[in-house]
């Protein structure tokens, strides 16, 4: 009796475990963007983010920090000198990734396409 009930416990534990693996889907924003005017965008997978931005002027700017979704909603706090909260809509269209970037008051439109996992 003692050894169905553990059989029992083991299928038990690993249908519950099959069931939630199975369930998970990973963002689609996992992974490194760029484009052809330097700006790159890498999305890990434990909710951090870096990010090299072109600035008006040609300059490079380096941000980093915590990323999240809702929905169609990128929640990207930014940490360091420059942090804040930026809030914006994404959309992947095939490979390309589209969103706004605002910083110092100047909104760009990104169009990234997908280089890396």
């Amino acid at each position: 009796m003692k050894t169905t009930k553990k059989i029992f416990i083991t299928l038990l534990i690993t249908f519950i475990t099959s069931l939630f693996i199975s369930c998970y889907t990973p963002s689609p924003l996992y992974g490194t963007w760029a484009d052809n005017d330097g700006d790159k965008i890498i999305f890990m997978d434990d909710g951090t983010f870096s990010a090299t931005i072109i600035e008006t002027d040609e300059s490079s700017q380096i941000y980093d920090g915590t990323w999240l979704v809702i929905d169609n909603v990128l929640v990207l706090n930014i940490s360091g000198a420059n942090s804040a909260t930026r809030n914006t809509e994404w959309d992947i269209r095939g490979a390309l990734l589209y969103i706004e970037w605002t910083a110092n008051n100047t909104t760009k439109t990104l169009k990234l396409y997908h280089i890396k996992r």
